[in-house]
């Protein structure tokens, strides 16, 4: 990255940070930007693009990778355009506008990732899996949820975030009991879980 890069990454975590907007962790960016540079990931499908922080650091990591992200919150995806445009990144960087459950999706990618709406998880998974090359990950971030998935249930005092960590849950479950993939949950940054396609 030249300096200007630097400077409108800083800009980039700054507004999110003044703004309330999840984006990920420097340990968890860090270690999906290494992924994708030893895996040789060339295309990624990611599922909620927020104010594009996650493609942008994805497409810099590696000089031939393209991204295609949705983003369904107006606000954001308007946020993101701006922020890949002053990137210069408009041309290995696609961004839609919808909700994902809503958008069909063409071609095959190397790495899927999923970072939007955490009760979707299960249902992200089984739409987008058909999109996935034959040996290639889907990866999935806020596996921990800020810690809470390892909380007692009764410690969690708001009704909405208890049904959010039970769908977290949920979603473990549904990664452990899939034999088509082998899934492994780094304890880095908020959790993140690697699902690789067995070959068949």
């Amino acid at each position: 990255m030249v300096n200007d890069d630097y400077t409108l990454i800083k800009n980039i975590k700054r507004y999110a940070i003044e703004n309330k907007i999840p984006i990920m962790q420097n340990e968890g960016i860090d270690f999906l930007t290494t992924f994708i540079i030893k895996h040789q990931i060339k295309n990624v499908l990611e599922i909620g693009s927020a104010i594009g922080y996650s493609a942008i650091m994805m497409t810099l990591c590696s000089p031939n990778l393209k991204v295609t992200t949705i983003e369904r919150d107006e606000a954001r995806y308007l946020e993101a355009l701006k922020n890949i445009k002053n990137m210069k990144l408009e041309d290995r960087i696609t961004l839609i506008f919808n909700d994902a459950l809503k958008t069909k999706i063409e071609g095959k990618f190397d790495l899927i990732f999923i970072d939007a709406a955490k009760a979707q998880n299960i249902n992200f998974f089984e739409r987008f899996e058909k999109n996935l090359t034959d040996d290639g990950f889907i990866i999935t971030d806020n596996m921990y949820f800020h810690g809470l998935v390892h909380k007692n249930e009764k410690e969690i005092t708001s009704r909405n975030v208890r049904g959010i960590v039970r769908k977290i849950k949920d979603y473990i479950t549904f990664l452990k009991n899939n034999d088509n993939y082998i899934t492994t949950i780094y304890d880095v940054g908020d959790g993140i879980a690697v699902s690789n396609k067995k070959n068949k």
